[in-house]
């Protein structure tokens, strides 16, 4: 036998061996007999390395550092889920399933709702080509080196078509407070939660790092299971089983609302004997087929929801309120709270909205309060509890000055507002806004940063930010820097000057503009120097811009700080132009066509081909009817292809399609 073949025949026993130990829960053979063969792998592949494959288990241990996380863009965009909280919202959300469909009862699959990281794995030609994190949900981080030590994740599967998994990376509660056992007896810092510790640990650039933590997956949607020909999400969550990967054995098809109902209240009472951390219960369509039919928001599919469970409420004490300020100006006053646990993770702040809200609830400081986190996530003061009082408490009296600059406030509204331009924390925040993941995702730039560079005096502006490498020598000898950190970091800055349009637009902070506005402009205006020339009468004709943000961006441009500092970033090398699709073609075959995709087209991507045909003029939509122009297919098409021959449709195939884009 050459060694290659017994590569071949040890990899396909360990992977077996994997697949038992870790996803079955049942192994066949000894720790010593998986010892023993894996050992072998590594003398073989030592004396032969040209035979070492990125997917062989000899590399799954970890020891791989990476400079930097590539970028990968998601073939379909991750979305996220809509959340109810309670009864009412989930018959809301059956209600609107059933009128749209036209039945009495829907056929759901509840799951549990891991509280983890949610990863994407790709699968070609029965290999495993990379794993993704979310990320913004149109492109993520290529985390494969680290995903690979999850050893109940198959590399290689009996599936030769392309197919995408979806699921969540998470850390266990018994491994979680090993973890932080060890990390207290070394004096560290103990990992706030499970959610957190396996995110901090997939993000490790040492992939040995992610090793030691004993992460785990489960897998909970087929992305393209329509494609691959199954019906229902149960089917291709059995089937995904069957290939390997490790699903969760406490889902339920539930028939109508009254049984995902019961389902819930079951598992509300299980929640705490779970070896894992859930939030909640996602509940789903079970027929695929309804899928396109009940459609999508911009961000979340109207098939699914997250039902979230009552926030955890505990009692601490409201120690003082201190004063944020905004990159807007926004006096925020906010909880100091003794340190308290509460949904897993300790919390020391809270935001108390306003002036109003305080006197609304009837805070004193020092008063004992209800602190409960707003669907797990947010810290919320419930209200205090007066019987508690001893005299000692101290009753709340707003601010009029700015915390930070001494400036007079100006109340708008229920809110209070530090006007002066010149504020250092509004600054500082106009610098973590531009350089954040949303707008110019300067990586490294967070708050810390921010703050640490401006009270250093290294930066003072959004323009000083591409200046920060005039002062490299100064901040490689300050604690916590060094030449590969602050060099990743000033490449970062140095990448962002090659943003689009809406990048910079957004980063800018203009009152009023959020990310989906910032496209819009910047897609009909093509470059930043034309909003000088554009009147408020102009805005308010395109689709969604009130009053209120047009004023805000005619009068962000017609600002002489403003014009200066948008001329210093032209100085500096910023790209100001919008660098997507800019005008859709109304002269191409598929101009003003209704054009239905189906099957798996092996060029692109179903997202991707969507793009394109709507660049082109089309219209695409996801299921097949008397309107319908034209139906594209690819392989494995299936019932949409069979009506559109029934009804006469015109169809082409992928090929046919490939050359109407060259004309």
């Amino acid at each position: 036998m050459s060694p290659q073949e017994r590569i071949q025949e040890i990899t396909k026993l360990l992977e077996q061996y994997n697949y038992e130990y870790y996803v079955l829960d049942n192994p066949s053979v000894p720790d010593s007999e998986y010892d023993r063969l894996m050992n072998e792998l590594i003398a073989i592949e030592k004396e032969h390395p040209e035979l070492i494959t990125p997917l062989s288990p000899s590399q799954r241990v970890g020891g791989k550092v990476l400079s930097e996380f590539k970028k990968i863009k998601h073939k379909r965009m991750m979305l996220s889920l809509a959340n109810a909280f309670g009864e009412a919202d989930l018959r809301d959300f059956d209600k609107k399933i059933r009128d749209i469909l036209h039945v009495d009862k829907v056929e759901y699959m509840c799951e549990m709702k891991i509280d983890g990281l949610a990863m994407s794995i790709d699968f070609v030609n029965g290999k495993l080509n990379y794993a993704a994190t979310r990320g913004d949900g149109n492109e993520g981080e290529d985390v494969t080196n680290n995903v690979l030590t999850i050893h109940s994740i198959p590399t290689q599967v009996k599936e030769s078509r392309p197919f995408e998994v979806r699921g969540e990376v998470y850390m266990s509660k018994k491994v979680l407070e090993k973890l932080n056992a060890e990390r207290e007896e070394k004096g560290e810092q103990l990992l706030a939660n499970a959610r957190n510790a396996a995110a901090g640990s997939i993000r490790q650039l040492d992939s040995s790092i992610a090793a030691s933590r004993k992460l785990e997956a489960f897998w909970y949607y087929l992305v393209n299971a329509d494609e691959l020909g199954f019906k229902k999400h149960s089917e291709a969550l059995d089937y995904i089983s069957s290939l390997g990967f490790r699903t969760n054995k406490e889902r339920r098809i539930c028939n109508g609302i009254d049984a995902v109902l019961q389902y819930i209240a079951e598992y509300t009472e299980k929640r705490p004997s779970l070896e894992y951390d859930i939030d909640g219960i996602v509940i789903k369509v079970n027929d695929i087929t309804k899928y396109n039919v009940l459609g999508y928001t911009a961000k979340t599919p109207k098939w699914a929801i997250a039902y979230k469970f009552p926030p955890e409420e505990v009692v601490t004490k409201l120690e003082d309120i201190i004063f944020t300020v905004g990159r807007t100006g926004k006096i925020t006053p906010n909880a100091v709270i003794k340190p308290t646990k509460v949904a897993g993770s300790t919390v020391q702040r809270a935001t108390l909205h306003n002036e109003d809200f305080i006197k609304d609830k009837g805070l004193k400081i020092g008063d004992y309060i209800v602190l409960r986190k707003a669907g797990d996530v947010i810290p919320e003061v419930v209200r205090p509890l007066p019987e508690k009082r001893d005299g000692s408490e101290k009753d709340f009296v707003m601010i009029d000055k700015c915390p930070v600059c001494g400036s007079p406030l100006v109340r708008k509204d229920a809110m209070h507002f530090c006007v002066s331009p010149s504020c250092p924390a509004r600054r500082i925040e106009n610098i973590i806004h531009f350089s954040s993941r949303d707008a110019m995702d300067i990586e490294t730039m967070g708050e810390k940063a921010a703050e640490l560079f401006f009270n250093e005096g290294y930066i003072d502006s959004i323009p000083s930010i591409y200046e920060l490498k005039n002062h490299r020598e100064e901040i490689i000898q300050m604690d916590g820097w060094s030449y590969k950190s602050i060099d990743n970091l000033l490449d970062a800055i140095e990448k962002s000057k090659e943003n689009s349009l809406e990048k910079l637009l957004f980063g800018l902070g203009i009152k009023e503009v959020g990310e989906k506005m910032a496209k819009i402009l910047a897609k009909r205006y093509k470059n930043l120097e034309a909003f000088f020339e554009v009147s408020e009468e102009e805005l308010l004709e395109i689709p969604d811009v009130g009053p209120i943000l047009a004023s805000s961006v005619y009068s962000y441009f017609h600002d002489e700080a403003n014009i200066e500092m948008i001329n210093k970033l032209k100085e500096l090398g910023l790209n100001f132009n919008y660098l997507g699709v800019t005008e859709v073609k109304t002269d191409s075959p598929f101009s003003n066509k209704t054009v239905v995709l189906t099957g798996t087209l092996s060029k692109y991507g179903r997202k991707e081909a969507t793009e394109i045909l709507e660049n082109l003029g089309a219209k695409v939509a996801g299921s097949v009817s008397s309107k319908t122009d034209i139906v594209i297919f690819g392989e494995e098409a299936g019932s949409k292809l069979d009506k559109a021959h029934a009804l006469g449709i015109r169809t082409m195939d992928e090929k046919e399609f490939e050359e109407l884009l060259q004309k």
